[in-house]
Order: structure tokens, then C-alpha cells, then sequence
């Protein structure tokens, strides 16, 4: 079981202090990690299907892989993180911070962005229009 993550029982961890952990492979499922810390945590290959992180911070996370389909990003702070591969179909993004974020590969199906921030540095997946979705560049639309 990866460092950080033997001690993770309960569903609600609202505004944990989860940063810098590995969190690798972590069922995190369904789970309430509203406002929690997840700055530079490795959640490679985590389940986050159906999670609220609302209002989280996960600047710099590894999401390299990981399966946060449907879950509830409104207003997270994803600033520099890698969501390479990642499994966003449904996922609720909106007025997220996405500048500098690595979405390459990721399945952005039905996901919702209209309110969130790219900048010239996010990478999306081949063809997609951020434009589209309603990304904003500082307060301009793509």
C-alpha cells in the first residue's frame, strides 16, 4: 500500500492534508475531499469516480491515469497538475484552474468547463476546443 495512504478509512475527508503524499492507486470513490490539500500528491491511477473536490487544492498532483469520472472539481485549484490519461468523463469542472495543467489523452466526454481557467501553457487533448467549452484564458475566453 503506498506512504499516506494506510490511514485513509473515512469517506468524508474534507479539508484534509493529503499533500505530498503517495496516494498512488488510493480508492478515493464517492468520497467528500472538498477544500482538502492534495498539493503535489501522487494519486497515479487512483479512483476518484464520483468524489466532490470541490474548492481542493492539487496543485502539482499526479493524476497521471486516474479515473475522476463524474467527480465534482467546481472551483478546485489544478494549477500545474498532470491529468495525463485521465478518465474526466462528467467530471464538473467548472471556474477550475487549469492553467499550466497536462490534460493530454485525457477523456474530456461531458465534462463541464465553462467558468474554468487555461493559459497558454495547459495541454489538452487532440482535438478539443477549450473555446468551445467556455475556458477562460485571465477572465477571456480562449
Amino acid at each position: 500500500m503506498p506512504t499516506g495512504a494506510d490511514d485513509i478509512v473515512s469517506k468524508d475527508l474534507y479539508g484534509a492534508d493529503l499533500s505530498h503524499k503517495d496516494l498512488s492507486g488510493t480508492d478515493f470513490g464517492r468520497m467528500n475531499l472538498s477544500s482538502a490539500d492534495l498539493t503535489e500528491a501522487n494519486l497515479r491511477d487512483a479512483d476518484l469516480s464520483g468524489a466532490s473536490l470541490s474548492g481542493a487544492h492539487l496543485v502539482g498532483a499526479d493524476l497521471t491515469g486516474s479515473d475522476p469520472s463524474g467527480a465534482n472539481f467546481m472551483d478546485a485549484d489544478l494549477t500545474g497538475a498532470d491529468l495525463t490519461d485521465a478518465d474526466l468523463s462528467g467530471a464538473d469542472l467548472r471556474n477550475a484552474n487549469l492553467s499550466g495543467a497536462n490534460l493530454t489523452g485525457a477523456n474530456l466526454t461531458a465534462a463541464m468547463l465553462s467558468g474554468a481557467t487555461g493559459d497558454s501553457e495547459t495541454k489538452w487533448p487532440d482535438g478539443f476546443s477549450p473555446e468551445s467549452a467556455g475556458v477562460h484564458n485571465g477572465g477571456q475566453t480562449l
